[in-house]
């Protein structure tokens, strides 16, 4: 009978030990990997803090927080992760750092309200899961803080009854769990078959954010290039370029250029491209429509001219990406 090793047994370090002794195809997808020698398939926690920090960094916020549960090895990596791409960016994050051991159902909203309460503002929180964003916004609602004005909030697995259900509705990053079990399903059937694995890791990135209240915000202080941004944003998919944006906002094209790229880091081509080949992206992995229509619909003319725009900016094609991220 093969094994595939999740977090129930991860959780106990004894029944790790025993299934090592045990003589049959196992394939490790737990969150913990207890068992290095043991082929891992697990999502890409790297992958999952970047793209929290682009979203969050992509909104205007130049203070960053990290809200994690020490209980857990992958809130550590996230977290690690978090930091590193703010510094890369030449940015500080403050790491929630809560006083001495705590039991599994302690309820840490004070404690959490209390480091809520120093942190400069307006400031983009990352919640190590969407839990503990639920708490993040709870403490905010207790303090009085807006959110997401004064602190906008982001975080992972996308659980989307606690986060729709959160108040306000959680933004959150999007794992993609399918293919994380499919491939680890795939190779335990390689196994039974007699094929032979090591203990390699496969990290599955994920597939996007779920932008939900938490984070629907611009934290923009120059009120032309906000407008500008927020423009793109809702119009980038109609096919504008940027002449559409100076009638929107009446600016020269040099003065308004300057002023993005002190902000979000883009020209105003380069955010409306980014905001079409995000829905792009989205549109290949939750939907079976064709080029043809995602073209029509992300604001591409023609499918032929959106191939050549994703490899390039991708580096894949958009069938192959399909296939990776089904």
């Amino acid at each position: 009978m093969p094994l595939a090793l999740g977090n129930a047994a991860s959780l106990a370090p004894a029944i790790a030990r025993e299934l090592q002794k045990i003589r049959l195809p196992i394939v490790d997808i737990s969150a913990a990997r207890l068992v290095p020698s043991l082929p891992w398939f697990e999502t890409d926690d790297a992958a999952i803090a970047q793209m929290a920090f682009e979203h969050l960094r992509e909104r205007g916020f130049r203070n960053f927080a990290f809200c994690g549960d020490r209980r857990f090895n992958w809130s550590t990596w996230r977290q690690e992760h978090f930091e590193r791409a703010v510094r890369a960016e030449g940015g500080n994050c403050i790491p929630y750092e809560p006083a001495g051991s705590r039991a599994a159902d302690h309820d840490e909203t004070e404690e959490i309200a209390r480091w809520i309460r120093k942190l400069p503002k307006p400031v983009g929180v990352m919640a190590c899961y969407d839990l503990r964003g639920t708490q993040v916004l709870d403490a905010c609602r207790r303090l009085a803080v807006p959110v997401p004005d004064e602190v906008a909030v982001v975080g992972a697995d996308n659980d989307e009854l606690l986060c729709e259900l959160a108040h306000p509705p959680l933004s959150s990053v999007i794992p993609n769990t399918r293919r994380t079990g499919y491939e680890g399903a795939a190779l335990l059937d390689t196994l039974m078959s007699g094929g032979k694995a090591r203990g390699e890791t496969h990290l599955i990135p994920p597939l996007g954010v779920a932008t939900r209240q938490s984070t629907d915000v611009l934290a923009i202080e120059d009120q032309h290039v906000s407008r500008a941004v927020r423009f793109i944003r809702e119009h980038a998919c109609d096919g504008i370029n940027v002449q559409d944006v100076l009638h929107a906002v009446p600016q020269s094209r040099r003065l308004l250029e300057a002023r993005i790229r002190k902000l979000p880091g883009r020209t105003p081509h380069e955010e409306i491209l980014r905001v079409q080949l995000h829905r792009v992206k989205q549109l290949l992995t939750e939907t079976d429509l064709t080029l043809e229509a995602i073209a029509e619909r992300t604001g591409f003319n023609h499918r032929e001219y959106l191939s050549v725009v994703f490899r390039r900016e991708i580096s894949t094609p958009p069938s192959r990406y399909r296939e990776q991220n089904r």
